[in-house]
């Protein structure tokens, strides 16, 4: 069973203050594999701020487009980026959350410190760090248990909070609540949310619509590889632009 998330205290220590890599710029980004174009030409820009979501039904592309802008793939052609880096190494700034993440064999509290080493954040300050986020995300409890034990939901959340001990500029999150409970979806949505109010621009993708409602500031919308339509949450649920949008809206099935 689930646990509820406590957001009672302070947010992870907030990150030293430093420029933004953001914007995220897309430059006509394709990406074929074997001649089959899978993404096509997308132009975008990417703003700090706002919670994008990437929306489409299944096999649209939104998770191939959510690697390429993490720097996961590399594009068949067009340009990913990071407007803001001016130096920075952009790689260092972000994080990604898969849907199925992986968990070492180690304890939750050990998942997250391994993390941090990589980050080589000084074993002094990795303690704190560590019982900050576990409490945050509700999983205190489980600091010392395997890993690998916990349910697929408390996996989840634990993944979140390895991603949310690197302070990240810019979270990826793919597909987050897949086949999770009602229960596990709310928390999981609660720490992304808290995320995003700790200054953390988070880019996901669903096929979910209530999840989108919920959580977007704007809505990137894709169909067959392609951005076809994009802006305000509010906006595209309310007067969608495209046909393909409005029937994807009304639950009809694309292809």
């Amino acid at each position: 069973m689930e646990v509820g998330v406590n957001f009672v205290g302070t947010a992870p220590r907030a990150r030293s203050a430093k420029a933004s890599i953001l914007p995220l710029e897309l430059k006509g980004v394709s990406f074929s594999v074997a001649g089959e174009r899978l993404i096509g030409e997308i132009f975008c820009r990417l703003e700090s701020g706002t919670r994008t979501v990437i929306l489409g039904p299944n096999g649209a592309g939104k998770s191939l487009l959510l690697r390429l802008c993490h720097g996961l793939l590399q594009p068949s052609s067009g340009e990913v980026f990071w407007r803001g880096a001016d130096g920075l190494d952009p790689t260092r700034c972000q994080a990604m959350v898969f849907q199925r993440p992986v968990m070492l064999r180690r304890s939750a509290a050990a998942n997250v410190d391994y993390a941090l080493a990589l980050r080589k954040i000084p074993r002094s300050e990795r303690g704190d760090i560590v019982r900050e986020v576990l409490d945050q995300t509700g999983l205190a409890r489980f600091a010392g248990q395997a890993a690998r034990t916990l349910s697929f939901g408390e996996q989840q959340k634990l993944a979140l909070a390895r991603a949310w001990a690197l302070k990240p500029q810019v979270l990826f999150l793919d597909e987050p609540t897949a086949s999770l409970d009602p229960a596990a979806t709310r928390a999981v949505e609660q720490i992304v949310a808290a995320i995003h109010a700790a200054g953390t621009k988070i880019i996901m993708t669903t096929h979910d619509l209530g999840q989108a409602r919920r959580l977007a500031d704007e809505i990137l919308f894709l169909h067959k590889g392609r951005l076809i339509e994009r802006g305000p949450a509010e906006r595209f649920f309310t007067a969608p632009e495209t046909a393909a949008a409005r029937a994807f809206i009304s639950g009809e099935l694309l292809w």
